[in-house]
């Protein structure tokens, strides 16, 4: 038996650390249902994920369920059988989503891309002035795909669409993004966009969460897919029972509480900026460990590399899952591996939610460490060049608009 000391260092892409306090805020007993205290919790979560949406115009939706429970209900609620979907393919995660779209009734057509670029938004343009029928009912993004490590531009996309005219909705997955990288609702014309508790929000696992836009909650009143658990106006009853369709997830919710209240006390810009220096780090060892040949970041343009998590391509000829598992069992450390396309062929290092300098300067020790010990070569010294990364105060911190 391998007996591990110390914390471990969770540098998975989801579920990701949670602080201590969220931990001692379910630490209590459940209450009444109907209790205002319950109630009051409830409310106050709903409205106060508003602003981390950035939405004031949108209603807000809490699912005891993961975010494929948000993607089912965004689909559900928005369209009808047979209704064609336009889909990015940036990663695993748009093709997950128009895989349920298919299995729901929809039909699916993709935009297909090489998992190492985010979405072009001339080709979506170009896409959607050819569509003289309006034959698009909903355009579906993810924009940030955890498989891949790459953030797409959700604006641009608007523009795109507003460009052409279109009158799709647009649906947008942000769940690895949101309270990590800017997302502006209103201000982008999201129609629906989907969260969930276990990634910047540093909570557990188990909740999701939607918002919707006024238009979108128009066509969900002439949408026909079936729904009945996921069905927003259902939810949006007086009853706050039905606020959850039934029983609400009690200890779930004071633990998003917490979390939210660890989101105001910082700032939604300040946590961006420390993302974006925290993975820029992440990024200065990646670059180090790269001049030994053997591997490199996935995501090519700068711009489009993520706030939450970057993906590392390893040479096939030194195995991916080599390093991760190292990390696991020998060094504590826990990393995601690679998904779909990239199976086998990467690890991954998430960089969101309750995480510092520290944590992310001995997660990089850890990993090339375990290089060293597996034998892949590797540029050595990205615990420095990390270091100067973090002390290069010159350095913007956020990119511009």
């Amino acid at each position: 038996m391998s007996i591990r000391r110390g914390r471990n260092f969770l540098l998975s892409p989801g579920p990701t650390n949670i602080p201590d306090r969220v931990l001692r805020a379910m630490q209590r007993p459940a209450i009444e249902l109907h209790s205002e205290e319950l109630i009051g919790l409830a409310r106050s979560c709903l409205d106060d994920l508003k602003p981390i949406f950035r939405t004031r115009e949108g209603e807000t939706f809490i699912f005891a369920a993961n975010g494929h429970g948000a993607w089912e209900s965004a689909l559900s609620n928005s369209l009808s059988p047979g209704d064609r979907i336009l889909v990015f393919e940036t990663g695993v995660f748009g093709e997950a989503w128009a895989g349920m779209g298919k299995s729901l009734g929809l039909t699916p057509e993709f935009i297909t891309g090489d998992w190492r670029h985010g979405i072009d938004a001339q080709i979506l343009e170009d896409r959607l002035r050819a569509d003289k029928a309006h034959a698009f009912k909903a355009i579906l993004m993810v924009q940030t795909d955890t498989a891949t490590g790459i953030t797409s531009d959700v604006a641009a996309v608007r523009e795109a669409m507003d460009n052409a005219s279109h009158p799709a909705l647009l649906l947008v997955d942000a769940v690895a993004s949101l309270a990590a990288t800017d997302f502006r609702m209103d201000d982008w014309k999201v129609d629906v966009a989907v969260g969930a508790s276990q990634k910047a929000l540093m909570s557990p696992p188990g909740l999701s969460f939607v918002a919707v836009s006024p238009k979108a909650l128009e066509h969900a009143d002439k949408a026909t897919l079936p729904r009945h658990y996921w069905d927003w106006r259902r939810r949006l009853d007086e009853e706050a029972y039905m606020w959850f369709c039934g029983t609400a997830p009690e200890h779930l919710l004071f633990a998003l509480r917490e979390a939210m209240d660890m989101v105001q006390e910082e700032g939604l810009e300040n946590i961006f900026r420390r993302h974006q220096r925290l993975a820029d780090a992440v990024r200065a060892g990646i670059s180090v460990w790269a001049e030994g040949g053997a591997m490199e970041l996935n995501a090519l343009v700068a711009r489009e590399q993520s706030n939450s998590v970057s993906t590392i391509r390893v040479d096939e000829r030194y195995g991916a899952d080599r390093i991760r598992e190292t990390c696991e069992h020998r060094l504590n450390t826990s990393l995601g591996g690679g998904l779909g396309r990239l199976s086998g062929k990467a690890f991954r290092i998430g960089h969101m939610g309750d995480i510092n300098e520290p944590m992310l300067l001995g997660a990089l020790g850890s990993v090339e460490l375990g290089l060293e010990m597996c034998g892949i070569p590797h540029g050595k010294g990205s615990v420095t060049a990390a270091i100067a990364s973090l002390a290069d105060t010159k350095k913007p911190a956020l990119a511009a608009d």
